[in-house]
C-alpha cells in the first residue's frame, strides 16, 4: 500500500476514537512546527533525500513525514509524486516562500504563519499583503440577485418570472 494512503487512513479515520484522533493531530502539529522552524531558518536551501532519510533527519516516523510531505506539496516549486511515494522515493522540499505563507494562512495554521522565522524572510508589510491575498483567495462574490419582475438575464426581453425563473 502506498505511504500516502496509509497516512490518510490513520489521519482521517472515521473509526478512531475522537480523543485519540485529537491527540494524534496535536502531536503531529508539534512535529510539523519543528520541521518548519528548521526549514524556515534557511529558506533558500532546497532539502532533498528519500522519504526515509528526511524522516530520520527531522526525527519523524516515515508516516509522519508522509503527512508533512502531503501538507507542503502544494507550496513546492516542483511537486513530489506523493500518490505513489515509497520510503525510497527521492523528494525535495524546495518551497515557494510566498505560496507557503499564503497556504499556511489559508489552512488557518496560525502556529505556522506566526513563526518568528517569517520575520527574517518578509517585512511586516509583505506579511500583511500576503495574509490579505490568502484571505481573498477563498472569498466568494455573489452576483446581484435577480428580482422576479426584472428583465431576464438571458436577453429574451421577457420578465424573469416568465422566462428562466420558472
Amino acid at each position: 500500500m502506498a505511504l500516502l494512503q496509509e497516512w490518510r487512513e490513520v489521519a482521517y479515520s472515521q473509526e478512531a476514537d475522537k480523543k485519540q484522533l485529537q491527540k494524534f493531530w496535536s502531536e503531529y502539529f508539534l512535529k510539523e512546527k519543528g520541521v518548519y522552524e528548521q526549514l524556515l531558518t534557511n529558506p533558500d536551501e532546497v532539502v532533498t533525500g528519500t522519504v526515509k532519510e528526511l524522516a530520520e533527519k527531522y526525527d519523524l516516523s516515515v508516516q509522519t513525514m508522509t503527512g508533512f510531505l502531503d501538507g507542503i506539496n502544494d507550496s513546492l516549486k516542483e511537486q513530489n509524486p506523493i500518490e505513489e511515494m515509497t520510503e525510497d522515493t527521492v523528494v525535495n522540499l524546495g518551497f515557494d516562500k510566498e505560496l507557503l505563507y499564503k497556504n499556511m494562512v489559508d489552512a488557518k495554521a496560525d502556529w505556522l504563519y506566526n513563526l518568528p522565522m517569517w520575520d527574517e524572510i518578509f517585512d511586516e508589510e509583505t506579511k500583511k499583503n500576503l495574509y490579505r491575498e490568502a484571505k481573498k483567495m477563498n472569498t466568494i462574490v455573489k452576483g446581484k440577485k435577480i428580482g422576479r419582475n426584472d428583465p431576464c438575464p438571458c436577453g429574451s426581453g421577457k420578465k424573469y418570472k416568465y422566462c428562466c425563473g420558472r
